[in-house]
């Protein structure tokens, strides 16, 4: 007599076996939960505990600084600057890219401004000469010194500068250096610094 087995009991135990829904198959690796919700619920709760773990360092370490473009500033010399990011220190505007890192942060040695000096630099930092060909810095220019060569930084018509200053005898200069005025500190040295020798017989001296 044959015994009768029930049907799909053929050797396959998998054949005859029921699903459970919401079982370990399928189920993340992150969560080994049944429930889908509860898998849910929890990467959202990683999710929040990493964005406060990230307030909390900035918190700790505070937010980068904003670095805001080139920006123009007096010097207490009374002369063109460019200012630093910190928004207080203003250093001349020929000491911007060259060679030295002036500012605490060493923005006016970067990179971006200094690669093509002077196209990249700010127009507010570069004076042009009578040759077109020839620049000076801003802070350069009527500052009683013939930085152009030419005198055309001090002199019009490329340059409308104010009169001499309290420390300066106008006068037409014999000395290469200067255009038509002279430090008072050469007058009265017994040399010709003037062609008129008025710097020997009319300047009262420094």
């Amino acid at each position: 007599m044959n015994k009768v087995f029930p049907q799909g009991h053929n050797g396959n135990a998998a054949a005859g076996t029921k699903a459970v829904p919401g079982g370990a198959e399928g189920c993340s690796p992150l969560c080994c939960s049944r429930r889908r919700g509860t898998c849910l619920s929890a990467s959202v709760l990683l999710l929040l505990a990493t964005l406060a773990a990230l307030i909390a360092l900035v918190t700790i370490l505070g937010l980068p600084p904003r670095m805001p473009g080139a920006q123009a500033c007096v010097t207490l010399a009374n002369r063109t600057g460019f200012l630093c990011h910190d928004r207080r220190s203003c250093i001349p505007a020929s000491g911007v890219c060259d060679g030295i890192r002036t500012c605490a942060h060493g923005e006016d040695e970067e990179e971006g401004l200094c690669r093509d000096v002077p196209r990249s630099l700010p127009s507010f930092l570069v004076a042009h000469c009578g040759d077109p060909a020839s620049w000076i810095y801003a802070d350069q220019k009527c500052d009683g010194i013939n930085s152009c060569g030419d005198c055309s930084d001090e002199l019009s018509p490329v340059t409308v500068c104010p009169p001499c200053g309290p420390g300066w005898w106008h006068c037409p200069s014999t000395v290469f250096k200067y255009c038509d005025c002279i430090p008072r500190s050469l007058c009265r040295d017994r040399v010709q610094h003037c062609s008129d020798w008025s710097d020997e017989y009319s300047c009262p001296g420094p």
